[in-house]
């Protein structure tokens, strides 16, 4: 079994250590973690970008699952490039696991930094734009396309200390790949 190891994890300072360690944990439970790094890309060339695209789309074709670090990033919610990436895997009909180390609600992230306003119960943002509120931790979209083509979003009960280097909720998404194939 070939796991796709996406998420933000890729910009975080010791990066290759954290994707070695996710591969450790792959390997404990017989499977192979593929982690976007691992892709041979030379950063000074002009097509640079293209090549970690296309290393990475290969990468994900090779696959037999996913396992997306939807952790938020710069923001409320997960990371854009992971959540294409989940929906990619779901579209080639792929298994697909995700976590997230914060446990908040999506609104009750958006209110700490967005909120603007409430007016019977619905919330808006800055721009006067209704924030999405249905009690889940992320986007509808993430939740639900992992409830239909995997396994439910996996949270902590309370955040870790170190969200970016707490791999509970990661070995818990390699564990239910591994009962799959049971």
């Amino acid at each position: 079994m070939k796991i796709y190891l996406a998420g933000p994890d890729v910009f975080l300072p010791d990066a290759i250590e954290v994707g070695q360690c996710k591969r450790s944990l792959c390997e404990r439970y017989g499977a192979v973690g593929l982690f976007p790094l691992d892709n041979a890309v030379d950063l000074a060339a002009a097509t640079a970008s293209m090549q970690i695209f296309r290393g990475n789309r290969a990468m994900m074709d090779e696959a037999d699952a996913i396992i997306a670090n939807l952790t938020p990033f710069r923001g409320p919610s997960a990371d854009a490039g992971t959540v294409y990436e989940l929906g990619y895997m779901a579209g080639r009909g792929k298994l697909c696991l995700g976590y997230s180390n914060d446990p908040l609600p999506y609104r009750d992230r958006v209110a700490k930094t967005h909120l603007v306003s409430s007016s019977e119960g619905i919330l808006f943002d800055e721009a006067g734009l209704v924030v999405e509120n249905f009690n889940l931790v992320d986007n509808l979209m993430i939740v639900h396309g992992l409830d239909l083509h995997g396994c439910p979003l996996v949270v902590p009960d309370i955040a870790p200390a170190d969200p970016w280097h707490d791999l509970a909720a990661f070995e818990t998404c390699v564990r239910l790949v591994a009962s799959r194939r049971a």
